[in-house]
């Protein structure tokens, strides 16, 4: 009941339970085995880590909320476990801002360089359409900013990443923005940990121009995506600052519209447009565009094997 009551308040790995409450971490793994058996809990591996979660929703997650809520808010051991839970989330926002605060000097050297981030904000809302979602799925999350911009607008907004310090970055900010419905996990944009037909809207943000491969992240957008969802890629248009390939690590020069029109195509998309954002006349810097496409809704994608029969996706 400890360990559940941890876990309402959010995601935590073994070694952050077992600091909390004091316990060895083969004796809380043992618990938490049993819990992720019984469809109690949600095991999300992550490298060498793993962090573990209640269940979003479902029978299990009603029951749960209901155990949880008889529990005394002012019973001591309760007391000392979230005042213990408190101080480990302190701990991870230090590192999630002594990580960033390494990379800041890329990261907004890049961000410089193109247009107004509120501007491409408020296109990348106007693509998605508005919604209510009720599961959008950000791959490449970084430090979860679209899952902050999606969350008034989804049932359920979560980001996958494959990198670890980044996914600390985004667990920070969101708890610092006290998003409930928003959670981060160890993933591949073109190998997601999502089941077939799952999601409503999936976002490419500046992810595409990393990958050897793009068109399999379209692949694996469109497996997730329900009849009628809708794909959001956000990316550059095409440039020649090829310093950004060595300094970085970008795959690719900006994306063209006949790249991103191939890759609908590859995986059975309708491509809805686009928006594009120049830079103010006078000023130099990286066009960025807002390509939108949706999974048709009686048809599958076309790749081979990369999207569920009718019947799995009926069942």
């Amino acid at each position: 009941m400890r360990v559940l009551t941890l876990l309402s308040r959010g995601a935590l790995s073994v070694g952050e339970i077992a600091q909390i409450l004091n316990q060895s971490q083969p004796r809380l793994s043992r618990h938490l085995r049993l819990l992720s058996a019984a469809g109690l809990v949600e095991r999300l591996p992550e490298g060498a880590w793993v962090f573990y979660r209640l269940p979003a929703d479902g029978p299990s997650r009603r029951f749960l909320d209901g155990l949880i809520g008889e529990l005394d808010p002012h019973d001591e051991l309760v007391r000392r476990d979230l005042e213990r839970l408190a101080e480990i989330k302190t701990e991870r926002a230090a590192a999630a801002e002594a990580y960033f605060s390494r990379i800041a000097g890329q990261w907004d050297a890049v961000r410089a360089l193109h247009y107004d981030e509120a501007r491409i904000e408020q296109a990348i809302l106007e693509a998605a359409g508005p919604g209510p979602f009720d599961m959008v799925v950000d791959f490449g999350t970084g430090t979860g900013r679209m899952l902050t911009l999606f969350a008034d607008r989804a049932r359920r907004v979560e980001g996958i990443d494959l990198s670890h310090q980044m996914l600390t970055v985004a667990r920070s900010n969101i708890e610092s923005a006290g998003l409930a419905n928003a959670s981060v996990r160890h993933g591949d944009a073109t190998a997601a940990p999502l089941a077939d037909a799952s999601v409503d809207l999936v976002i490419l943000h500046q992810v595409l121009h990393f990958l050897d491969d793009p068109g399999r992240a379209m692949v694996e957008a469109a497996r997730v995506l329900r009849p009628g969802g809708r794909l959001v890629v956000v990316d550059f248009a095409p440039h020649d600052l090829e310093y950004l390939r060595t300094e970085h690590a970008h795959r690719r020069l900006g994306l063209s519209d006949k790249e991103v029109a191939a890759w609908c195509a590859r995986a059975g998309l309708d491509q809805n447009g686009e928006i594009v954002l120049g830079q103010p006349e006078g000023q130099e810097g990286l066009s960025v565009k807002v390509w939108s496409a949706a999974r048709p809704a009686a048809a599958l994608a076309s790749e081979p094997g990369a999207a569920a029969s009718e019947k799995e996706v009926a069942s």
